[in-house]
C-alpha cells in the first residue's frame, strides 16, 4: 500500500444556503445554477498521510475505520478529496475532478498544529483540535503527557496503550517504548500550542523512520521515564 497526502472538505450546513450537501455534482450545478463548486460553503475536516492507492481506497477507509483525526462525517457524496494530483468531488458512483479553491475554506480556530506518529508509518505533519475529546480521540483512549528535558514541547500518547496491547511505535531513549498513536505538540507555561515550524522540522526527522518493535519488547517496559533528545 502507497501513503497517499490528502485533505477532506465537506459543507457546513449553516453556510449550505443552496442544501446542496449530500447531493450529486449534475443536481448540485442544477440547484447553484452553476458548475463551480463554491468552496466558502466547505469545512476541511482532515488533513494528514493514509495508507492507500486510489481515492476508492480513501472512500473505503474513511466509511469504516476513518481516522483519530478525522473531525467530520463519513466521506459522502459532495465531499471534496484534495490529493497531489487536485481536488476531487464525491458523485454519485466514483470521483470527479474539480476545480476548488482550498484557500476559501474554513476550519476551527481552536486547531494546534502537529507532528502525528503511528506505528510502522513515516509520521506527518496535521492539526487536532484543542479539546480533550479530540486529543482522546487522536490517541485512541486517555493521555497521557510524556515531558522531556526539552521542555518547550512534550508527546501526548495513549495512558493504556501498553495494557491494551497497542503495537509498538517509538523508541524514546535508550530503553523506554512508547505504544499506540501518539502526537507531538507545543508547550506554554501551562498549556499544550501549536508547533512552530522549526519544532515541526526536529520531530518530523526525529521520528522519521518506523521502527520494528515486538510485543514481547512493549510488555517488557511499564515504566515512566524523562527523556533528554540532546
Amino acid at each position: 500500500m502507497l501513503i497517499l497526502k490528502i485533505k477532506i472538505f465537506q459543507i457546513n450546513n449553516e453556510r449550505d444556503a443552496h442544501d446542496v450537501k449530500f447531493m450529486n455534482l449534475d443536481r448540485t450545478a442544477r440547484i447553484q445554477k452553476t458548475d463551480k463548486i463554491d468552496p466558502q460553503i466547505y469545512d476541511e475536516v482532515f488533513s494528514g498521510d493514509i495508507d492507500a492507492k486510489t481515492l476508492e481506497d480513501v472512500f473505503t477507509r474513511f466509511n469504516t475505520e476513518s481516522h483519530p483525526l478525522h473531525r467530520g462525517h463519513s466521506l459522502s457524496v459532495s465531499d471534496i478529496v484534495q490529493t497531489d494530483e487536485g481536488a476531487f468531488f464525491c458523485d454519485s458512483v466514483g470521483f470527479q475532478k474539480v476545480d476548488f479553491d482550498a484557500t476559501l475554506t474554513q476550519k476551527p480556530d481552536n486547531l494546534m498544529t502537529i507532528v502525528y506518529v503511528e506505528p510502522n508509518r513515516p509520521p506527518f505533519v496535521s492539526e487536532v483540535a484543542h479539546t480533550l475529546e479530540a486529543e482522546q480521540r487522536a490517541v485512541c483512549g486517555y493521555i497521557e503527557p510524556i515531558y522531556m528535558e526539552d521542555d518547550n514541547v512534550c508527546l501526548i500518547g495513549n495512558e493504556e496503550s501498553k495494557l491494551m496491547g497497542m503495537a509498538g511505535n517509538r523508541r524514546l531513549g535508550e530503553s523506554t517504548i512508547i505504544a499506540g498513536p501518539f502526537f507531538v505538540v507545543g508547550l506554554t507555561e501551562d498549556d499544550f500550542r501549536s508547533l512552530t515550524d522549526e519544532e515541526v522540522m526536529t520531530y518530523m526527522e526525529r521520528f522519521k523512520e518506523p521502527e520494528q518493535i515486538s510485543q514481547a519488547e512493549v510488555e517488557s517496559d511499564m515504566g515512566f521515564t524523562i527523556i533528554n533528545f540532546s
